[in-house]
């Protein structure tokens, strides 16, 4: 092995190897040893950082509100049948000049009922034909007072000698969810915060930032549950339901 002399500042020489094959031995050592520390700083780091991650909780916030639809609308369905295909069609036309006077009676303006289908179907039974004429008449409506007055005073028409089929029921819809999703999203926020806060004060921690959220789906349901029964098909009063997933970090 080479050696060099150097000239220490005693005035005395002092030896080191230097060839290079050593000088590149210490220089790998070197870089070897600065890497390990800088793995063992990164190692570190990144454990805080996975533990600093796991101070998290997911909760759900809900948001209600109770709505009055703003439109309704009602398909009246209403047939006649006779072994006469004249007699069935006549008295599909009395009973749709019947229902046009119990609106007009009712104070609706023309145009709110229209003709949206009619058919006409026979069968042969013992040699004879028996003709069956249907006919179907929608009302759509923002008035949903006078709609309702009209649903109370449905069997008027029967009185008229009007046949209503099974369906022909009222639905009333409420149109202006985006006007109120905002709000409720905020609510359902807020909701979820709160909640996330309880977690945390019974956990010694605090309620940082939002880390993601879900908005989850608006659902709108009858009030009061679903009404049922025939002719009816559901109240204008109506609850609107929200419900977030909110992941928050915690300090």
């Amino acid at each position: 092995m080479n050696e060099q002399a150097v000239q220490a500042t005693d005035g005395s020489e002092s030896r080191f190897p230097a060839d290079r094959t050593s000088i590149r031995w210490f220089g790998t050592a070197t870089i070897g040893s600065i890497g390990l520390i800088l793995g063992g700083y990164l190692l570190g780091d990144g454990l805080l950082r996975a533990k600093e991650a796991e101070r998290s909780v997911t909760v759900r916030g809900l948001a209600e509100r109770d709505v009055t639809a703003d439109l309704a609308t009602w398909t009246i369905s209403y047939s006649s049948t006779s072994t006469d295909m004249g007699a069935a069609q006549a008295k599909v036309r009395r009973d749709t000049e019947a229902i046009e006077e119990f609106f007009a009676g009712l104070g609706f303006p023309e145009d709110a009922l229209q003709p949206t289908g009619a058919n006409v179907s026979s069968y042969t039974s013992d040699g004879a034909t028996r003709y069956t004429v249907r006919q179907r008449l929608s009302l759509r409506t923002n008035d949903i007072e006078r709609a309702r007055r009209a649903v109370a005073q449905q069997f008027d028409l029967v009185n008229r000698g009007v046949f209503l089929e099974e369906g022909s029921g009222m639905a009333f819809t409420f149109t202006k969810l985006n006007d109120i999703k905002p709000e409720m999203v905020a609510e359902a926020t807020r909701d979820a915060r709160a909640s996330a806060e309880q977690f945390a004060q019974d956990s010694g921690a605090k309620v940082g930032a939002i880390k993601d959220a879900t908005q989850g789906y608006f659902s709108i349901e009858a009030r009061d549950g679903d009404s049922g029964g025939w002719g009816v098909s559901d109240s204008p009063y109506k609850k609107v339901r929200v419900v977030t997933t909110v992941h928050f970090s915690l300090d």
